[in-house]
């Protein structure tokens, strides 16, 4: 476990679990989002895939998204580990509520500097709606790339359970 992807659906706890198998591992770890949304407005990275090309070529790493479209192959073809958080939505909707809730009550700054924000809940690409309605797409597309017999050298292993996961964290 050297170069490590943490995928998921929106709530399911891939940046916290990657932060932690960082720490544990002594892996540099990248948030995908941060790297996405450079500035006001939810502008997007323009060097985005120079940007991943980059830190993905490097030896070590942990990256914690399933990856946007545009560098989505690179990093399932650069990783080594697939850690896939597949938990359903009795499990994932609580928490995005209570992130999303969390952070726009408080106003706190996320990726480029935007924050979430009450009239925010009203859009489609809302943490809570894309989560939603993502669910299904998201598991899908996962299932078909662990499968994808390009990806077969890779190590996945998948969690359907929280507890799962921590047992399987305690043991790292």
């Amino acid at each position: 476990m050297e170069r490590i992807l943490v995928v998921g659906v929106t709530g399911a706890g891939k940046s916290t679990l990657a932060r932690a198998v960082g720490e544990r591992l002594d892996l540099p770890y990248y948030e995908m989002d941060a790297l996405y949304f450079t500035g006001p407005g939810w502008a997007a990275n323009d060097t985005l895939t120079e940007e991943v090309a980059r830190l993905t070529s490097e030896p070590r790493w942990i990256v914690d998204s399933l990856g946007y479209p545009e560098v989505r192959d690179l990093l399932w073809d650069r990783a080594d580990t697939v850690l896939w958080l597949d938990y359903g939505k009795r499990v994932v909707m609580p928490r995005v509520l209570r992130r999303s809730v969390r952070r726009t009550v408080t106003r706190e700054s996320l990726f480029g500097g935007n924050r979430e924000t009450w009239a925010g809940w009203l859009s489609k690409e809302h943490p809570a709606w894309w989560a939603w309605s993502q669910h299904a797409g998201r598991r899908q597309e996962i299932e078909r790339r662990t499968r994808d017999p390009r990806f077969a050298p890779l190590d996945t292993r998948r969690f359907s359970r929280p507890r799962d996961t921590a047992a399987w964290l305690a043991s790292v």
